[in-house]
């Protein structure tokens, strides 16, 4: 089996390709693995096997039509993971997430179509229904994104589905809760919490810290997207979903207890636009349609990536290759200045 991954040198697609790579995921023992990557801030060559005989590296943007159709051809399957993803960076400068989310998506999707390639699986967020108060979204709810993040993320959700719909591809389309693990890049909340904390330095956390979320571990959402690509329906929608609602408030204050920090280092910071307020997936259809349910308890999951991270320091530190938001800048006084508060993937 030959699978093209995009987006295979960040966090949550690296993780993918190193399974696949150790034979951890059944049924594709000896798949050979091309990674296209444009190795943006995020993206990390590091975060992959040096070299092998299985795995094929392409420095590549999935806007480059050219570079498509000259490697998809031959390839059994497409995991589409590459897409800008943050929240706060989409606010301040909404067109390079059209760019790679939507132009990105469309000229892979033509690639694919033009290719045959016989199984795609684009991989999405809960983020694209936008906030719910009681209660939990199934695949049938209309989207209503609230940030150009999620707007940009639903957009490529409809063309793969129209895709899907008018040229037959074999195509299915995942959506899961906020991710977390080992290897994160320190933008994201977990992340950037702990490596702050474990310094003693100060975090900011959007408004009264109210803002609910279910947490899964990278590893479980890695599994659900192969066990979508093998034995998913065509045409059909996942909600890969944990059940575990927490606020963000309890979540910093179970990081600061973890990284033995100073509780008064989590200071309150005015709430991001359009912030919303709570998320949650009914995930019954890819447990009971295909046998799928997350393993890792969100407590172990939890403490033994803050245990990563505190193991790790030459990853994450100022000149490592996550670091990120954890070079956040002094002020004039050589004080850590506030770092920019984040929720959300």
């Amino acid at each position: 089996m030959r699978i093209c991954v995009t987006g295979g040198a960040g966090f949550i697609g690296s993780h993918y390709v190193r399974t696949l790579l150790a034979d951890g995921h059944p049924g594709s023992e000896g798949a050979r693995v091309t990674v296209l990557d444009k190795l943006t801030y995020a993206g990390n060559r590091a975060n992959l096997p040096a070299d092998g005989p299985r795995l094929t590296f392409v420095r590549g943007d999935v806007c480059d039509r050219d570079l498509l159709r000259e490697l998809l051809p031959g390839h059994d399957a497409v995991v589409h993971f590459a897409a800008e993803s943050h929240v706060d960076r989409s606010l301040t400068g909404a067109s390079e997430f059209v760019r790679t989310n939507v132009l990105g998506t469309q000229t892979l999707l033509d690639a694919c179509v033009a290719a045959r390639v016989p199984r795609v699986v684009h991989v999405s967020t809960d983020e694209v229904y936008g906030s719910i108060e009681h209660g939990s979204w199934d695949e049938d709810r209309p989207l209503l994104p609230n940030s150009p993040y999620a707007a940009s993320k639903a957009a490529s959700d409809l063309l793969a589905r129209a895709a899907w719909r008018s040229h037959g591809l074999d195509l299915s389309v995942t959506r899961c809760s906020n991710n977390y693990g080992p290897r994160q890049y320190v933008e994201k909340l977990i992340p950037l919490f702990v490596t702050r904390l474990l310094r003693g330095l100060p975090v900011g956390l959007y408004g009264d810290g109210s803002n609910v979320r279910e947490w899964l571990h990278v590893d479980d959402h890695c599994r659900a997207v192969h066990t979508v690509l093998t034995r998913g329906r065509a045409g059909e929608i996942y909600n890969i979903g944990r059940g575990n609602e927490t606020t963000n408030r309890r979540l910093a204050d179970r990081l600061v207890e973890l990284c033995g920090a100073d509780p008064a280092l989590v200071r309150t910071a005015p709430d991001r636009k359009a912030h919303d307020l709570r998320y949650a997936l009914d995930d019954r259809k890819i447990r009971d349609e295909l046998g799928y349910a997350p393993r890792v308890p969100f407590d172990r999951g939890l403490a033994d990536t803050v245990a990563w991270y505190r193991d790790h320091p030459h990853w994450w530190g100022p000149s490592g290759a996550g670091a990120g938001g954890a070079g956040t800048p002094a002020t004039s006084t050589g004080t850590p200045a506030l770092p920019e508060p984040v929720t959300g993937r």
